[in-house]
C-alpha cells in the first residue's frame, strides 16, 4: 500500500512538474489573469460551471472570488452554475441535462462577463452548449481542460488544457491553476 500512496503523490507532483516546465501554459495563466482582472474591474462578473467533481472545483473557485483568498476585501461577483438544485433540475428535467447552462448564460450574462468551463475531457456537451452561448452574448470562454483539450479546444477562448490524461490528476492541477488565477487577481485588484 505504501508503494501505491507513494506513486499517486509522484504521479501529481510529475504532472505540476510538466506545469513548471511549461513557459507557453504559465503564459496562457497569466493572459486569463488579466481577462478576469479586467473583467472585474468593468463591473462584470465571472461564472464558473462543471460536472461531478469539476463541479465541486467549480464551486471552489467561484467561493474564492466571491468569499476571498488571502485578503480581506469586497466581494468579486462570481457563482458557480450549477448552485441552484430547483433551476438545475427544472431545466434537466423540461428540457435536458445538456441545455443547464446555456440557458442560465443566455438569461444572465451580458458582454464582457467571463464563463470558465471545468471538464477533464474537454466534450462536456452541457459546457460546450454553454460556450456556444457565451459566445453570443459577448462572454469569454476559458476552458479547464486535460491534455488534448477535448472539443472545448476549439469552442473557448482560452485553454488551460492540463498535461495529463488521468481524470484525479487533471482535477488536482485545475486546483492549482484555478488558485494561482485566484491568488493573482485579487492582488492586482486589491493590492
Amino acid at each position: 500500500m505504501k508503494t501505491k500512496i507513494s506513486s499517486i503523490i509522484a504521479a501529481s507532483i510529475e504532472v505540476k512538474s510538466q506545469l513548471l516546465a511549461d513557459e507557453h501554459f504559465q503564459q496562457k495563466i497569466e493572459s486569463v489573469i488579466e481577462v478576469i482582472t479586467t473583467a472585474f474591474q468593468k463591473g462584470n462578473k465571472v461564472l464558473f460551471c462543471g460536472n461531478g467533481g469539476s463541479a465541486a472545483d467549480a464551486q471552489h473557485l467561484a467561493a474564492e472570488f466571491s468569499g476571498r483568498f488571502y485578503i480581506d476585501r469586497k466581494a468579486l461577483p462570481s457563482e458557480a452554475l450549477h448552485c441552484n438544485s430547483s433551476y438545475l433540475t427544472a431545466v434537466a428535467n423540461d428540457y435536458s441535462y445538456d441545455v443547464i447552462y446555456s440557458r442560465i448564460i443566455d438569461g444572465t450574462c451580458v458582454e464582457g462577463d467571463v464563463l470558465v468551463g471545468l471538464s477533464t475531457s474537454g466534450n462536456s456537451k452541457n459546457i460546450l452548449n454553454a460556450f456556444a452561448t457565451a459566445k453570443e452574448k459577448g462572454v469569454v470562454t476559458i476552458g479547464f481542460t486535460g491534455a488534448g483539450g477535448g472539443k472545448m479546444k476549439d469552442a473557448c477562448d482560452y485553454l488551460l488544457n492540463v498535461p495529463s490524461t488521468d481524470t484525479p490528476r487533471i482535477q488536482e492541477s485545475h486546483i492549482l491553476v484555478g488558485h494561482i488565477i485566484c491568488e493573482l487577481v485579487e492582488a492586482k485588484i486589491f493590492g
